[in-house]
């Protein structure tokens, strides 16, 4: 079971051995010996002035409870040997509890193993002591010994193995786990059934995870943070918010963990009028901007679209570490800000926090949102030169994003062939970006390959090769790879475009007529249509990646989800009001443009986020890419 077993006599600590030989076996000298351990009370109760009264097992209960290392552990196991204590199930037991709170796992397991009683208890100890220390396979190996020992499982074990389940990720044997559940009758449990929440939502199943939520007859905050958490890891951040919602309909009041966790929900989803309400309830409780929640509050606004939101909340925060720092100059990263980015970096260093690689790759990243090429392979040199840090696969992702973006494509393949590492698929993903900007179909084809060995499930890699390949006007290759897509039962993922609108939030696809408002929304895009061509716009067709005649072309990007949901937005808010809206996919190059133009003929700040970034258009013509995307 564990390596490195000890017999019973060889956890008995050299110091305990001699005091055993050294003197004898008589309650009075295993008192003496006990005394330093004990209460003065009780320790003094032990002797009479005739003879000495015989020891109980609650003196080596209270004894092992006094004890701060497993070498004093080990003196009282050796007196409770001596005394044939050690047969007494209570002593024992506490003897495997405290040298597993030790993490002394193997002086646990060897007492374990000799025990010659064992209750519930016993395993529920051992069980629980190795899932604390990661002993996953000791600990499922001890459980099924458990179960077959004949004793009742019950609501003390199950979760310590569930949660071995969930660390491991382990879902088929947590399944078997809670048909051992319902054969005991423990199905209705609180703990158990929190503890099959946890298990299921962090091993992606939240569809069970939710039945045995909505089963729970009572439920504590943990629960509801857990499940929560399931689904904004899964992808469904909405209905984490609309847990957070009903969970304080019900009365119960999230705590900061549970805010943080929300919070986390709601920069998945980057809605800020959901945004500005968990901040108000946060403010509503006081709750102090710690490390942990003012980063999530950062990260929050940032996803939602305000940099200087979140920057107002970092300002707050009386501490910061570097995730706090790398998580600020992540948010201008991503909205295109990297001047400002580039000046935290001085900042940081001032305030006595070191930065690590993540610090680095925010850096990067940054540089190639707005641009900055030569800071950018400043920062790449320095990091290794300066702070002992070597560019790992992510490091040189981003150069070669940022090359890339830039135009230097064959500066990104010459750092990718010095480069010792394995490449990745956010690497070859980059490569393939780049070689979309600017057309290069002979480059494109080779990240392709190596990004369909990776990955060939991953249908949005095949379009972007095909899009490549229609751009160079390859249809013959543009139909080679539908051709693969479809012998592989693959298909596009939708585009869809989602706008805020009075604290609700509508959705649109392309040529999406399923709105109630339909009717207006294309009148108003006519007439939008209309006063843009009159300012100068073109529709591009280049964006349109079908061998068909360009007035159908020009109509297809009309009725892209984008300038629907803009359409939507013009005339359902008023005129002042900023548009924000989400693309889950990256912004066409004519819907960059048609939004540029957008803005500053209607004068509207929208702001849009796309798959990769934000754009800001303020209505002045321009966004804040510098048409660098």
């Amino acid at each position: 079971m564990l390596e490195g077993k000890r017999s019973a006599f060889s956890i008995i600590s050299l110091e305990a051995k001699k005091s055993l030989f050294s003197s004898s076996s008589s309650a009075a000298s295993l008192s003496a010996v006990l005394d330093p351990f004990l209460p003065a009370t009780e320790s003094a109760a032990q002797e009479t002035p005739f003879s000495p009264a015989p020891l109980h097992p609650r003196s080596f209960v209270s004894a092992l409870v006094r004890c701060r290392s497993p070498a004093e552990i080990k003196k009282v196991h050796a007196l409770a040997t001596t005394a044939a204590m050690i047969d007494d199930l209570g002593v024992a037991n506490k003897h495997v509890y405290i040298y597993a709170q030790h993490g002394a796992l193997a002086d646990a397991y060897a007492l374990f193993s000799r025990m010659k009683e064992r209750d519930n208890v016993s395993w529920s100890v051992i069980v629980g002591g190795f899932v604390k220390v990661g002993y996953y396979a000791n600990c499922l190996q001890t459980f099924r010994d458990f179960v077959r020992s004949g004793l009742r499982i019950d609501n003390f074990t199950l979760p310590f193995v569930l949660r071995a389940c969930r660390d491991t990720v382990s879902l088929r044997l947590g399944v078997e786990i809670h048909h051992l559940v319902f054969k005991a009758g423990l199905q209705s449990d609180l703990s158990v059934s929190a503890s099959l929440v946890d298990m299921y939502a962090r091993c992606g199943d939240v569809d069970d995870a939710r039945k045995v939520f909505d089963r729970m007859p009572k439920r504590h905050m943990v629960t509801w943070t857990v499940m929560m958490s399931g689904y904004a890891e899964c992808g469904n951040p909405e209905e984490s918010l609309a847990l957070f919602d009903r969970m304080r309909g019900e009365g119960v009041v999230p705590d900061k963990i549970a805010t943080v966790t929300v919070a986390f929900a709601c920069a998945k989803l980057g809605v800020m009028h959901k945004a500005k309400m968990i901040h108000d309830y946060i403010s509503s409780w006081n709750f102090s901007l710690n490390v942990i929640l003012g980063t999530a509050l950062i990260d929050m606004y940032a996803k939602c679209g305000s940099a200087d939101d979140a920057r107002v909340i970092f300002d707050r925060m009386k501490d910061r570490n570097v995730i706090s720092w790398n998580s600020m100059i992540s948010a201008y990263g991503i909205h295109g800000r990297g001047r400002e980015a580039l000046d935290l970096f001085p900042l940081m260093l001032q305030s006595g926090i070191r930065p690590n690689r993540i610090t680095f790759v925010s850096i990067l990243s940054a540089c190639s949102h707005a641009g900055l090429v030569d800071e950018g392979r400043q920062f790449f040199h320095l990091m290794e030169k300066d702070y002992s840090i070597k560019p790992d696969v992510k490091h040189y992702t981003c150069m070669v994003d940022l090359l890339g973006r830039a135009g230097k494509l064959y500066e990104a393949l010459e750092l990718s062939e010095k480069m010792t590492l394995e490449k990745d698929e956010g690497f070859w993903g980059a490569l393939l970006g780049a070689c979309r900007i600017h057309g290069d179909a002979v480059l494109a084809e080779k990240a392709a390959i190596s990004l369909l060995e990776l990955r060939p499930r991953n249908s949005g890699y095949y379009v972007l090769l095909s899009n490549i390949y229609a751009n160079a006007g390859r249809w013959e290759d543009v139909a080679e790879v539908r051709d693969l897509m479809a012998s592989r039962s693959l298909r596009k993922k939708p585009g869809w475009t989602w706008i805020e609108i009075n604290n609700e939030t509508h959705r649109f696809g392309v040529g999406d007529k399923s709105h109630p408002r339909s009717k207006e929304i294309y009148e108003t895009l006519k007439v939008l249509i209309e006063k843009l061509e009159s300012a100068g716009y073109v529709p591009d067709t280049n964006f349109v990646l079908h061998d068909i005649d360009e007035e159908l072309k020009a109509g297809f990007l009309y009725t892209h989800s984008e300038k629907l949901a803009i359409a939507f937005g013009l005339f359902a808010t008023p005129e002042s009001t900023t548009l924000r809206i989400t693309k889950n996919l990256r912004v066409c190059g004519d819907c960059h443009t048609f939004i540029k133009l957008a803005s500053s003929v209607m004068h509207r700040e929208i702001i849009v986020r796309d798959a990769h970034r934000f754009h800001h258009f303020n209505g002045g013509g321009s966004c804040s890419c510098g048409d660098y995307w």
